[in-house]
C-alpha cells in the first residue's frame, strides 16, 4: 500500500472494542504509548482488526482534535 500521508505511526493492536455504530482500536506504539482511534464498526469487520494485528496509524494533520 502506498500513500501520500507522512505522519505514519507503526504499532499493534492492544484491544479492540466493538459498539453499536463505531469501534475503538488501541494500538500500542512503544515506549508505554498508546494512540486509540475512534472508527467505524463496519471499519473494524472490513480490516478484520484483532488484537496483537500489525497496524499502521495514518493521521491526517488536519483532522487532530486536542482537548484539556
Amino acid at each position: 500500500m502506498k500513500i501520500s500521508a507522512r505522519n505514519q505511526i507503526k504499532g499493534k493492536v492492544v484491544s479492540v472494542d466493538h459498539g453499536p455504530i463505531s469501534g475503538k482500536v488501541t494500538i500500542d506504539i512503544g515506549n508505554g504509548n498508546v494512540l486509540v482511534s475512534h472508527i467505524t464498526d463496519d471499519a473494524v469487520r472490513e480490516l478484520d482488526l484483532k488484537v496483537g494485528d500489525d497496524v499502521v496509524a495514518i493521521i491526517k494533520s488536519s483532522s487532530i482534535l486536542v482537548g484539556k
